[in-house]
């Protein structure tokens, strides 16, 4: 494309998760999006939980992340292609950022650059077991349940959301224990790779990175968060190598 051959994947920004700097954390990642060299990069894969919280309402929608939305749309004028996959805290995208231009796309993606197959998302509910969370996102995912929650204004809708981002895990700074090859996403890559040719398989959610192989000679690579981090991944045409945004001093 063009001799562009670099693409690059970042997840779990968590914009707005009222722990540690948010107005730091926002400014690292926008200058991590102006940070990508647009001449040689093809795309940008956000691997979802890229807003603590998102909800759209047909004429509403979250305030704020200006600048994000700005860089994003600069990349996009600039020829590289931005591609969000939506997470368990932003599952609720329709159209506002596809008027953009970005591709709002579902997990499992499948995609090729330079040869290469990727299978790609944000990593929440795939593999065996796991019932009663798969149970829930599929309640929320509803589209009945979207519209009873549609029907509360705004300003109690968005509340709810904060008091739920205040319970979770990462308000209470509790860690995950990535489970090697007994994690069910691992579990779920290795099953996939035994019915078609993946060389990649990059996920985010858990917050902590993982570089493992798998029995066919792919990788399986988990993103790390940008809270107390700001890892971020790339691909250069030949392999996938680990990037890192400086926190501001």
């Amino acid at each position: 494309m063009d001799g562009r051959n670099l693409v690059f994947f970042a997840s779990d920004i968590h914009l707005g998760l009222e722990v540690g700097d948010p107005v730091e954390r926002e400014a690292r990642f926008v200058r991590f999006l102006r940070g990508i060299p647009v001449e040689r990069t093809e795309a940008l894969y956000l691997l979802g939980d890229v807003w603590d919280f998102w909800y759209e309402y047909r004429d509403v929608v979250p305030k704020g992340y200006v600048r994000v939305f700005t860089a994003l749309m600069d990349l996009i004028e600039a020829g590289v292609q931005v591609f969000v996959c939506p997470g368990n805290h932003d599952m609720w995208m329709y159209s506002y950022l596809q008027s953009m231009g970005i591709k709002v796309v579902d997990q499992p993606l499948v995609v090729e650059h330079s040869g290469k197959l990727f299978c790609l998302g944000h990593g929440d509910g795939l593999g065996p077991g796991l019932r009663s969370y798969k149970m829930m996102k599929a309640v929320l995912r509803n589209g009945a349940v979207r519209r009873l929650f549609s029907m509360l204004h705004p300003w109690i809708a968005f509340r709810i959301a904060r008091g739920w981002s205040r319970g979770s895990r990462l308000s209470h700074n509790e860690k995950y224990r990535f489970k090697g090859e007994q994690e069910p996403l691992y579990q779920y890559a290795e099953a996939y790779s035994r019915e078609r040719k993946v060389d990649y398989f990059i996920f985010g959610h858990y917050h902590c990175p993982v570089d493992m192989p798998l029995g066919n000679g792919a990788r399986f690579l988990v993103l790390g968060d940008w809270i107390d981090s700001s890892d971020y991944l790339y691909f250069n045409g030949i392999s996938v190598l680990t990037g890192h945004s400086m926190k501001t001093e």
